[in-house]
Protein backbone atom coordinates (compact mmCIF):
# COMPACT_ATOMS: atom_id res chain seq x y z
CA UNK A 1 0.00 0.00 0.00
CA UNK A 2 3.00 2.30 -0.33
CA UNK A 3 1.58 3.68 -3.59
CA UNK A 4 -1.32 5.40 -1.86
CA UNK A 5 -0.91 9.12 -2.40
CA UNK A 6 -4.51 10.32 -2.22
CA UNK A 7 -7.40 9.01 -0.12
CA UNK A 8 -11.05 9.96 -0.54
CA UNK A 9 -13.53 9.42 2.31
CA UNK A 10 -17.21 9.36 1.38
CA UNK A 11 -19.37 11.18 3.88
CA UNK A 12 -23.02 10.20 3.66
CA UNK A 13 -23.83 12.94 6.16
CA UNK A 14 -24.87 10.44 8.81
CA UNK A 15 -23.41 9.90 12.26
CA UNK A 16 -22.02 6.55 11.08
CA UNK A 17 -19.64 8.33 8.70
CA UNK A 18 -17.61 9.38 11.70
CA UNK A 19 -15.94 5.93 11.74
CA UNK A 20 -15.13 6.08 8.01
CA UNK A 21 -13.59 9.51 8.52
CA UNK A 22 -11.51 8.28 11.47
CA UNK A 23 -10.16 5.38 9.42
CA UNK A 24 -9.42 7.67 6.48
CA UNK A 25 -7.50 10.00 8.80
CA UNK A 26 -5.56 7.07 10.26
CA UNK A 27 -4.61 5.78 6.80
CA UNK A 28 -3.63 9.25 5.57
CA UNK A 29 -1.32 9.72 8.55
CA UNK A 30 0.19 6.24 8.20
CA UNK A 31 0.92 6.53 4.48
CA UNK A 32 1.51 10.30 4.46
CA UNK A 33 -1.23 10.60 1.86
CA UNK A 34 -3.40 13.55 0.97
CA UNK A 35 -6.91 13.22 2.42
CA UNK A 36 -10.10 14.43 0.77
CA UNK A 37 -13.60 14.16 2.21
CA UNK A 38 -16.52 14.31 -0.18
CA UNK A 39 -20.03 15.28 0.85
CA UNK A 40 -22.53 14.65 -1.94
CA UNK A 41 -25.78 16.52 -1.43
CA UNK A 42 -28.47 14.45 -3.07
CA UNK A 43 -31.92 16.03 -3.36
CA UNK A 44 -34.42 13.16 -3.17
CA UNK A 45 -37.31 15.63 -3.33
CA UNK A 46 -36.67 16.91 -6.84
CA UNK A 47 -36.74 20.55 -7.81
CA UNK A 48 -40.20 21.32 -6.48
CA UNK A 49 -40.16 19.19 -3.33
CA UNK A 50 -43.00 16.99 -2.21
CA UNK A 51 -46.35 17.94 -0.82
CA UNK A 52 -46.76 15.68 2.22
CA UNK A 53 -49.43 16.93 4.61
CA UNK A 54 -48.64 14.71 7.62
CA UNK A 55 -44.86 15.08 8.04
CA UNK A 56 -42.13 17.14 6.53
CA UNK A 57 -39.52 14.71 5.22
CA UNK A 58 -37.73 17.58 3.57
CA UNK A 59 -37.26 19.35 6.92
CA UNK A 60 -36.12 16.09 8.55
CA UNK A 61 -33.62 15.61 5.74
CA UNK A 62 -32.25 19.14 6.19
CA UNK A 63 -31.94 18.59 9.96
CA UNK A 64 -30.06 15.31 9.45
CA UNK A 65 -27.66 17.00 7.02
CA UNK A 66 -27.07 19.92 9.36
CA UNK A 67 -26.39 17.74 12.44
CA UNK A 68 -24.08 15.36 10.60
CA UNK A 69 -22.17 18.18 8.88
CA UNK A 70 -21.60 19.87 12.25
CA UNK A 71 -20.32 16.61 13.75
CA UNK A 72 -17.97 15.89 10.83
CA UNK A 73 -16.76 19.50 10.73
CA UNK A 74 -15.64 19.21 14.37
CA UNK A 75 -13.54 16.13 13.57
CA UNK A 76 -12.01 17.72 10.48
CA UNK A 77 -11.25 20.97 12.34
CA UNK A 78 -9.53 19.04 15.14
CA UNK A 79 -7.40 17.03 12.69
CA UNK A 80 -6.43 20.15 10.76
CA UNK A 81 -5.34 21.64 14.08
CA UNK A 82 -3.03 18.64 14.51
CA UNK A 83 -1.42 19.38 11.14
CA UNK A 84 -3.26 17.05 8.76
CA UNK A 85 -4.21 18.62 5.45
CA UNK A 86 -7.80 17.74 4.62
CA UNK A 87 -9.56 18.89 1.47
CA UNK A 88 -13.35 19.02 1.72
CA UNK A 89 -15.39 18.66 -1.44
CA UNK A 90 -19.10 19.42 -1.47
CA UNK A 91 -20.88 18.25 -4.60
CA UNK A 92 -24.53 18.23 -5.60
CA UNK A 93 -26.10 15.52 -7.69
CA UNK A 94 -26.45 11.78 -7.95
CA UNK A 95 -24.00 10.35 -5.37
CA UNK A 96 -22.48 7.49 -7.39
CA UNK A 97 -21.76 9.65 -10.42
CA UNK A 98 -20.33 12.52 -8.35
CA UNK A 99 -18.06 10.19 -6.38
CA UNK A 100 -16.77 8.43 -9.51
CA UNK A 101 -16.18 11.76 -11.23
CA UNK A 102 -14.26 13.04 -8.20
CA UNK A 103 -12.11 9.88 -8.05
CA UNK A 104 -11.01 10.49 -11.62
CA UNK A 105 -10.57 14.28 -11.28
CA UNK A 106 -8.61 14.07 -8.02
CA UNK A 107 -6.64 10.96 -9.08
CA UNK A 108 -7.68 9.06 -5.95
CA UNK A 109 -5.79 5.87 -5.06
CA UNK A 110 -8.04 4.64 -2.23
CA UNK A 111 -11.73 5.20 -1.48
CA UNK A 112 -12.95 4.81 2.12
CA UNK A 113 -16.68 4.31 2.70
CA UNK A 114 -19.12 2.62 5.02
CA UNK A 115 -19.79 -1.05 4.28
CA UNK A 116 -23.08 -1.40 6.11
CA UNK A 117 -26.24 -1.95 4.18
CA UNK A 118 -28.15 1.28 3.91
CA UNK A 119 -31.62 1.42 5.38
CA UNK A 120 -34.54 2.21 3.10
CA UNK A 121 -34.66 5.75 4.45
CA UNK A 122 -30.94 6.16 3.69
CA UNK A 123 -31.52 4.84 0.15
CA UNK A 124 -34.20 7.46 -0.30
CA UNK A 125 -32.37 10.37 1.34
CA UNK A 126 -28.75 9.75 0.35
CA UNK A 127 -29.02 7.54 -2.73
CA UNK A 128 -28.21 3.88 -3.17
CA UNK A 129 -24.63 3.85 -4.21
CA UNK A 130 -22.48 1.26 -2.37
CA UNK A 131 -23.28 -1.64 -4.70
CA UNK A 132 -22.89 0.42 -7.85
CA UNK A 133 -19.72 2.12 -6.60
CA UNK A 134 -18.06 -1.18 -5.82
CA UNK A 135 -18.88 -2.54 -9.27
CA UNK A 136 -17.62 0.56 -11.07
CA UNK A 137 -14.66 1.43 -8.81
CA UNK A 138 -11.58 2.60 -10.74
CA UNK A 139 -9.35 2.48 -7.62
CA UNK A 140 -8.87 0.39 -4.47
CA UNK A 141 -11.56 0.50 -1.82
CA UNK A 142 -11.52 0.30 1.99
CA UNK A 143 -14.90 -0.69 3.41
CA UNK A 144 -15.58 0.32 7.01
CA UNK A 145 -17.89 -1.97 8.93
CA UNK A 146 -20.03 -0.06 11.41
CA UNK A 147 -23.32 -1.36 12.75
CA UNK A 148 -26.19 1.13 12.54
CA UNK A 149 -27.98 -0.21 15.64
CA UNK A 150 -27.33 2.78 17.89
CA UNK A 151 -28.27 5.47 15.37
CA UNK A 152 -31.51 7.28 16.04
CA UNK A 153 -33.27 9.31 13.41
CA UNK A 154 -34.94 12.39 14.87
Amino acid sequence: MEDIKKILVVSRMTKLCREALHQGISLARKYEAELCVIHVVHNPFGLDGWNLPSISLKKEYQDILKDAKTDLDEIIHRERGDGLMIKELIKEGEPTEEILKTIREEKVDLLVLLAHMEWRLEHFLFGRSNEELIRRMPCSIWLVKKEPQSVKWK
